[in-house]
């Protein structure tokens, strides 16, 4: 039963860890998305007076990124942590 429970938690957590990983990857992409169009109209939304609009935007998702890296780490840890221990074989 303790094997079982221990099965369904290292389940949980790599699924879990699976789709942290997918933002990531999302998020990555979506600051430097955000950082290229922001070089390409820095001058124009300047004149505009938007340029805080894009900054704030930038600043969140970098923290996204950076929290999602946090706890990509911790799971990973915990994952090995839950993995059971290899069988020992005798020969």
């Amino acid at each position: 039963m303790a094997d079982e429970n221990a099965s369904k938690q290292l389940e949980h957590v790599t699924d879990t860890l699976t789709q942290l990983k997918e933002m990531h990857h999302y998020a990555k992409n979506n600051v430097e998305r955000l950082t290229a169009i922001w070089l390409l109209f820095d001058g124009e939304l300047s004149k505009l007076k938007q340029t805080d609009k894009i900054d704030d935007l930038m600043n969140r998702q970098g923290q996204l990124h950076d929290a999602l890296e946090k706890v990509i780490a911790d799971l990973e840890a915990l994952q090995q942590k839950l993995q059971p221990p290899p069988e020992e074989t005798t020969g």
